[in-house]
């Protein structure tokens, strides 16, 4: 088996593929059918039947827009791809305000009223109880029919454009290396940014110091990037505060399904166990023979030992792993590997012009769960395709559920990614044959603890930090790298005391223009998937089903009603997340104790 690369026919047969013009042509006449019947929308069969068919219609854009994002991610440079998108994006617009008065009209409506429009055989009316449920929270919040529509129709060519314009930058960007001995080399933004994650040690240095001149040279685009989005938000937010004033977090907290006493129940609980992700860091460096960790190897594997090379994992050894430890769970888990293999649904290869990052996402209309990354064969890439996996496989599992009861926030959409994470770290300890071995199993353990527990709280108050200060006035390219170093330093502390001035620049989650504060969600999915990981002994035998039906619930539950019914815990209780770092903790101390025996 090569690194595969993805065959998309599921959806469409290529960008000619008449199906895409037919398929808009739905949604145009669905767009029609919305328009003509609005004064009607008081009478219950009338939203009944919007409902339905604003879900037709967005199923069909969602597809279509998964299918050319999938084709710009391996290449950033496809220009029709990235026209459809733009065609895509304004027609979702269109659909987004030929719905609003109907959207309206269910936030104003009687409870009485809501109950008959539910009282549906379509699931794709009956579901939304929880959609509606959650929409009227927002009442308070809407503006006028008119201003809604308006200020959907104005984001695709104002607050989403500088997000493209943030995906050309990065997707096209060249990074030049320059190395000590006076060779040189140019990558690709997310080819270099591969390279920190493996284990070429030579190489990081200087590829990290190649990103921050790239991220130097264009600082004023990444910041206007950054302040034009941000200052887009802080306006709307202005504007929607008619009773009471909107926090800038207000609508993170609401996307992700928790409240605040949640979030300030990890955040704190997080604070309090620096010193564990400060100490993991610590263990780290003393393993690269470091007395610190440095911002260009604090997410490379670990070194070999001398004489030794580090691991590499060819595409289909790495396979098999994930599938040996998914078959611990479940052989279902297992055979779901197969299925995503069989069917071309994963894209692993290298390429030039490739977007950054690694994800999943699905075609809306044959819920066929589809992962992106590139593959290095570090460990750190196994990992990255067991959490990419584990996010199809909550995908899979609900695929025979009403599309509108699987839109799970980004807090619980974390719980299966690295849930599989961890069935796949705990699997490769338990058939390590030597202490060495479980060294480097135990690794990833610190990695993810130094980078879920330490940077993405970095990345947290930074952002808080920002949208605080940027509520004055725009900040600077020179603002945000003060800020940033100031952040990073206060949570490193000694365990690394360089900081990454421009991480916020080449950071994607900083600069995406639908979501604000995409980082507390993976702290989040990591300590609630180790509090899941956890029943897996106390369950025993009945865990799977268990679990299988609490991710069935992440799409019509907020994250307190999903802890509430399957762990019978409450998340805005500090306890909750205590009980996620001790278990860390011991894998900690296990791999302190380990390398002191060495």
């Amino acid at each position: 088996m090569t690194v595969p690369s993805w065959n998309l026919s599921v959806a469409y047969q290529g960008l000619d593929d008449s199906k895409i013009e037919q398929d808009i042509e739905l949604v145009n006449q669905c767009l029609e059918v919305l328009r003509s019947y609005q004064n009607g929308r008081d009478q219950v069969s009338v939203m009944q039947n919007a409902i339905q068919t604003n879900e037709a219609a967005g199923k069909l854009l969602a597809t279509i827009s998964t299918y050319a994002n999938c084709i710009t991610s391996v290449d950033s440079s496809a220009t029709d791809a990235k026209a459809l998108l733009g065609r895509i994006a304004k027609l979702s617009a269109e659909l987004t305000q030929a719905f609003t008065p109907y959207q309206d009209s269910l936030i104003q409506a009687s409870e009485s009223f809501v109950d008959d429009v539910l009282n549906h055989a379509s699931g794709d009316v009956a579901g939304q109880a929880f959609a509606i449920r959650w929409l009227r929270k927002q009442a308070k919040n809407r503006l006028s029919i008119e201003q809604e529509q308006l200020l959907s129709a104005m984001e695709v060519d104002g607050r989403d454009a500088w997000g493209k314009l943030y995906d050309n930058v990065t997707g096209t960007l060249k990074v030049d290396v320059k190395y000590d001995d006076g060779r040189s080399e140019q990558l690709g933004f997310s080819q270099a940014a591969s390279v920190l994650y493996g284990t070429e040690f030579e190489r990081q240095q200087p590829v990290w110091e190649g990103i921050q001149r790239a991220m130097a040279t264009h600082k004023e685009t990444f910041a206007a990037i950054l302040n034009a989005i941000s200052g887009w938000r802080l306006t709307e937010y202005q504007k929607r505060s008619k009773s009471d004033n909107i926090h800038f977090l207000e609508p993170s907290l609401h996307q992700s399904r928790i409240t605040l006493d949640t979030l300030d129940a990890m955040m704190e609980c997080a604070n309090d166990n620096k010193a564990l992700g400060q100490k993991a860091g610590r263990l780290m460096a003393k393993v690269h023979g470091l007395s610190e960790m440095k911002p260009w190897n604090h997410l490379a594997g670990m070194p070999a030992k001398e004489g030794e090379q580090a691991k590499v994992y060819p595409f289909e050894e790495a396979i098999e792993l994930i599938k040996a430890a998914f078959e611990k769970v479940s052989p279902e888990m297992s055979e779901f590997v197969d299925t995503m293999i069989a069917n071309g649904w994963i894209d692993a290869a290298s390429s030039e012009n490739r977007r950054l990052g690694a994800y999943c996402t699905k075609f809306a209309a044959t819920r066929s769960p589809l992962v992106f990354m590139t593959w290095g064969g570090s460990r750190s890439d196994l990992l990255t395709l067991a959490h990419e996996l584990g996010h199809a496989f909550h995908n899979w599992v609900m695929r025979d559920l009403p599309l509108c009861k699987t839109r799970y926030p980004m807090t619980l959409a974390e719980t299966a990614s690295i849930f599989a994470e961890n069935i796949v770290r705990d699997y490769l300890l338990d058939n390590a044959s030597s202490d060495g071995e479980k060294l480097e199993m135990l690794w990833e353990e610190l990695s993810s603890c130094y980078a879920l527990t330490i940077n993405i709280p970095v990345r947290f108050e930074f952002e808080r930090a920002f949208y605080q200060r940027r509520s004055d006035k725009e900040l600077t390219a020179d603002e945000l790298c003060d800020l940033m170093s100031e952040t990073w330093q206060r949570w490193y502390g000694d365990s690394m005391t360089e900081s990454d001035p421009y991480f916020w620049a080449s950071k994607l989650h900083f600069s995406l223009s639908s979501i604000s504060f995409y980082n507390y969600p993976y702290l989040f999915g990591y300590l609630f998937s180790a509090g899941v990981y956890a029943q897996r002994e106390v369950k025993g035998s009945s865990f799977y089903l268990d679990y299988l039906n609490l991710l069935r619930d992440t799409g019509s539950m907020t994250a307190e009603e999903v802890v509430e019914k399957h762990m019978a815990m409450d998340l805005s209780k500090k306890d909750f997340w205590q009980q996620s770092f001790d278990r860390v903790s011991k894998k900690i101390d296990y791999f302190e104790s380990l390398l002191d025996s060495q």
